[in-house]
């Protein structure tokens, strides 16, 4: 079964990477030095020690250009794999696999690197009963992917988008004239989930009496978060968020949190070194 994501078109992501990779005048390079009909194996491996992500979405950069190349997937997305693993092995035409090579790559590298740091906070929290997040903090263009890349690390995702929850942040409430009013605005618009981010204790009962489903408590300390839980007690799901680290996240989840939202997942994370080497076949 060919690989999907929700509200994601990989067949039109492969073809516009491609396209921006290949210019007007294609693989200048390949087309030159490698004869029509040469043919490669290869395998692609990680340098690193790391969580994969993006080996579906990396093959269907080669079978765009050589329908009728053999792809032996040798892990899955998800698996945490040592330096030195081995990941996909290929057989096909030489100038195919050298012309999408770039493409698969980065988008290995970037996903893997996601997945990877994800899973680093993700274990920092372990036991404490806290579940991570993301953010809407993403590269344009690349949400569903970097957000696919969280969810193989062990995150969940939050908002996909402006349109799936109502987030009422500080400039909402500032336009609106306090926290009570500007949830009320979006109970009277209909709206189901309604996250509201507060700052103080003191905005707390304003934001669930008017109907808040879910409360952002934003750059709290863990004494403040402790607090913020207790008077919360229960009635709705808390969330910590703003400036977490992996050195700092585990005391915030021991604050009794619901989640901990870290934009950093897909706003910084590193590549992850992943090679592929080919050999000629006779």
């Amino acid at each position: 079964m060919r690989f999907t994501l929700d509200r994601f078109d990989l067949t039109a992501f492969v073809a516009a990477t491609l396209a921006e990779d290949l210019g007007p005048g294609g693989d200048i390079t390949s087309s030159a030095v490698i004869p029509a009909d040469a043919r490669f194996t290869g395998v692609m491996d990680s340098r690193d020690a790391i969580v994969v992500a993006g080996l579906p979405i990396a093959e269907e950069f080669f079978v765009a250009l050589d329908p009728a190349v053999e792809i032996e997937r040798l892990v899955e997305d998800g698996e945490r794999v040592a330096a030195g693993t081995a990941l996909l092995r290929l057989h096909g035409l030489a100038r195919a696999m050298l012309t999408a090579e770039r493409s698969a790559l980065n988008t290995v590298q970037h996903l893997s690197g996601i997945a990877t740091m994800t899973r680093g906070y993700v274990d920092a929290i372990a036991g404490t009963g806290a579940t991570l997040l993301d953010t809407r903090k993403t590269i344009p263009g690349l949400r569903a992917l970097e957000k696919y890349a969280t969810r193989m690390g062990g995150a969940t995702n939050h908002r996909m988008g402006l349109w799936d929850a109502a987030m009422i942040k500080d400039n909402h409430v500032a336009v609106a004239g306090g926290v009570g009013p500007a949830v009320a605005r979006a109970v009277a618009a209909g709206i189901v989930r309604i996250i509201v981010e507060v700052d103080s204790i003191a905005q707390i009962e304003p934001a669930l009496a008017a109907g808040a489903t879910h409360l952002l408590l934003d750059n709290m300390d863990p004494p403040m978060l402790r607090a913020a839980v207790t008077l919360v007690a229960g009635r709705v799901p808390t969330e910590a968020s703003g400036g977490v680290r992996l050195d700092t996240i585990r005391a915030i989840a021991e604050s009794g949190v619901t989640y901990v939202s870290v934009g950093r997942l897909t706003q910084s994370a590193p590549a992850a070194d992943i090679g592929l080497d080919f050999t000629t076949l006779g």
